[in-house]
């Protein structure tokens, strides 16, 4: 097992909270709770060892067009491929964009 942290610029605090997914084989669980103001703070725990550089590109390029509010993402994976994070994540600020 590995935790990894990121950061990365955002805005205001979102003001809901997400939970989608679950973890088990080949899939995880991504909770999303409102941040400090201008920070988008990621901590990863996963059970596939020396994974970091792969979790910083997928990060780079999902946020890198996208102005998100300021959250902590907690990321619990069993294994899922790039694919199934990115649809996760998605998910999760789907369900914050509802009031």
């Amino acid at each position: 097992m590995e935790t990894l942290s990121f950061q990365f610029p955002a805005g205001a605090p979102a003001r809901n909270r997400a939970l989608v997914g679950c973890v088990g084989s080949g899939d995880l669980e991504v909770l999303l709770e409102p941040g400090t103001d201008g920070t988008l703070a990621i901590q990863v725990v996963t059970s596939v060892n020396g994974s970091a550089p792969r979790w910083q590109q997928l990060f780079e390029r999902m946020f890198r067009e996208q102005h998100l509010p300021a959250l902590n993402i907690e990321i619990h994976d069993f294994g899922a491929t790039p694919g199934v994070v990115r649809l996760r994540l998605e998910q999760g600020f789907e369900e914050l964009s509802h009031d």
